[in-house]
């Protein structure tokens, strides 16, 4: 498939449309950077990706994980991360969405501190998708992106947020680059492309390469993403550091190495965010088997809910220990303008989350939606006044325990409602994202891949848990699901919305009801896609 404009390095192949305007981003040059650091450190990913099973099954088998005597001396060390550059010393709003054109200048323009862009849960990884998005952000970065619908012209105002790039896990391919006749690592993929064309322009601009890192297990995954910085700094010639990385803690696992994490990155550390939503996927995840786990209705399970408090005050405090900023995470509210009395309940939920991440001492949060950044920036203005960030917080009372941060509750209520919406919410999301849009408001909840993946692991795992019986005592079962999914699917094809919904429900029936649990729901789509 190589042509003049479309140089391929030797052993890759792109199994893909190549449209025009996509040589810009696929360069020979480009390309040769996703080869090296693909030859390099694909090895290690496939065996971190095993080690990630290994541990799977012996949790499955009854485990309980616990902090990690062989990194004691790391815990109890004295050490910070380097000094955060001054463009990421201000992050009291950050926004997140996808990759599309705009999006990204309706982000750029929010107001908000911080954009973070997202080519992994709010983003459908289209082949489409994920080239254009690499060229939003090029043209964005030297402000020329510019977008026109309805008749409306977008484009970038002269103050815009510092931009932050989310690639794709270590789990997710690239199933349309071959190189050496094997997928190349999604993640390494977007970072790859993302860093050649724009980490001098943005250095030169005063800002600089910033990214979040999704879904790690272990700090040896943030080990490889660090020896990942150092290689690429090296082949374009950066000062090592010039990368800096927000890790998100969205996962069980990653909850007992917090401190480990940030030690690996040091040097390209820009704190930890506390990703909510993976978080809860990732408990039910892990301990889908224990008879003893069974966790109530999705929107009961808060951020006051023991569990997730006591990984929140971690998170705080092992931050401001190291000198890192602690970003909070996101309320799935977003404005609701059809209903003011909603909206008001909406704003509300917003006001307390912030208002609490504040005074707790996080340096800054998570919004979804523009509309919210005002309304949660004077939450944070509110505590921090001119401070850029509360790293004096330093919360010696906190003493999170092993046990903490394993006390799953509540657990009840289940309701029929709560298995209705996760059933819907399920399959309207997948529909959409089967469409290619990953990002949709569902029920005045901004959800993406995160929330979708608790709704359909909630279901698999009600139906196996003998505590997986509905407030009216009747029992949750494959049969009473697959009863209510076409009910369900005829409410969302009702409402007019655009999607693959009918493939999507035998997806999700099949997924939510089936003896084996799929690890994540977008590695079986991604097939279709």
């Amino acid at each position: 498939m190589s042509t003049p404009e479309f140089a391929l390095p030797p052993g890759l192949q792109i199994n893909a449309a190549l449209l025009p305007g996509f040589e810009a981003i696929l360069s020979r040059p480009a390309l040769d950077l996703v080869s090296a650091l693909h030859r390099a450190f694909e090895p290690r990913r496939q065996a971190l990706l095993a080690a990630r099973r290994e541990r799977t099954a012996r949790l499955d088998a009854g485990e309980r994980p616990d902090f990690l005597p062989e990194t004691r001396a790391v815990r109890d060390g004295d050490w910070r991360v380097a000094p955060i550059p001054a463009a990421l010393q201000r992050r009291r709003v950050e926004i997140t969405g996808p990759v599309d054109a705009k999006m990204v200048i309706n982000a750029f323009n929010s107001g908000a501190d911080s954009y973070m862009t997202d080519f992994e849960d709010s983003n459908s990884p289209l082949w489409t998708n994920q080239i254009q998005g690499q060229i939003n952000l090029y043209q964005a970065i030297r402000r020329t992106l510019t977008h026109t619908a309805n008749g409306k012209l977008y484009r970038l105002n002269e103050q815009t947020a510092t931009l932050q790039v989310r690639p794709r896990g270590w789990h997710l391919d690239e199933k349309h680059v071959l190189i050496d006749g094997q997928r190349v690592s999604g993640g390494l993929f977007d970072f790859a492309l993302y860093m050649f064309h724009n980490a001098a322009e943005l250095l030169a601009r005063g800002a600089g390469p910033y990214f979040y890192l999704p879904k790690l297990e272990s700090h040896l995954e943030a080990r490889l993403w660090n020896d990942v910085f150092v290689a690429t700094q090296k082949a374009l010639g950066l000062p090592q550091g010039t990368v800096k990385a927000t890790v998100l803690i969205e996962t069980i696992l990653a909850a007992f190495e917090m401190e480990e994490i940030l030690y690996e990155l040091r040097e390209h550390s820009a704190g930890l965010n506390a990703g909510r939503w993976d978080y809860i996927f990732s408990c039910i995840k892990k301990f889908k088997l224990d008879r003893s786990f069974c966790l109530a209705d999705r929107a009961r399970v808060t951020m006051t809910a023991p569990f997730m408090r006591a990984y929140a005050l971690l998170l705080l405090k092992t931050c401001h220990k190291r000198g890192a900023p602690a970003i909070g995470g996101m309320s799935a509210l977003i404005p609701i303008k059809h209903d003011a009395e909603k909206n008001a309940a909406a704003m509300a939920g917003i006001i307390a989350d912030k208002r609490r991440d504040a005074t707790d001492g996080y340096d800054g949060g998570w919004v979804a939606h523009p509309g919210l950044v005002e309304t949660s920036m004077k939450e944070f203005v509110a505590v921090l006044g001119d401070r850029p960030n509360q790293f004096d917080k330093q919360k010696p009372e906190v003493d999170v325990t092993a046990a903490e941060l394993l006390t799953f509750q509540p657990e009840v209520p289940i309701t029929e409602a709560g298995l209705r919406m996760n059933i819907n919410v399920g399959i309207h999301y997948l529909g959409a994202w089967l469409a290619g849009n990953g990002c949709v408001p569902i029920h005045n909840l901004m959800e993406d891949a995160a929330t979708a993946e608790i709704s359909r692991s909630q279901v698999w795992q009600w139906i196996r848990s003998p505590k997986g019986v509905l407030d009216d005592g009747r029992k949750v079962t494959a049969d009473l699901v697959r009863a209510w999914v076409p009910q369900e699917l005829a409410k969302i094809k009702a409402g007019g919305f655009e999607g693959q919904f009918d493939r999507a429900a035998g997806i999700f029936t099949t997924m939510s009801t089936q003896d084996v649990f799929e690890e994540f729901l977008t590695l079986p789509l991604y097939e279709e896609i």
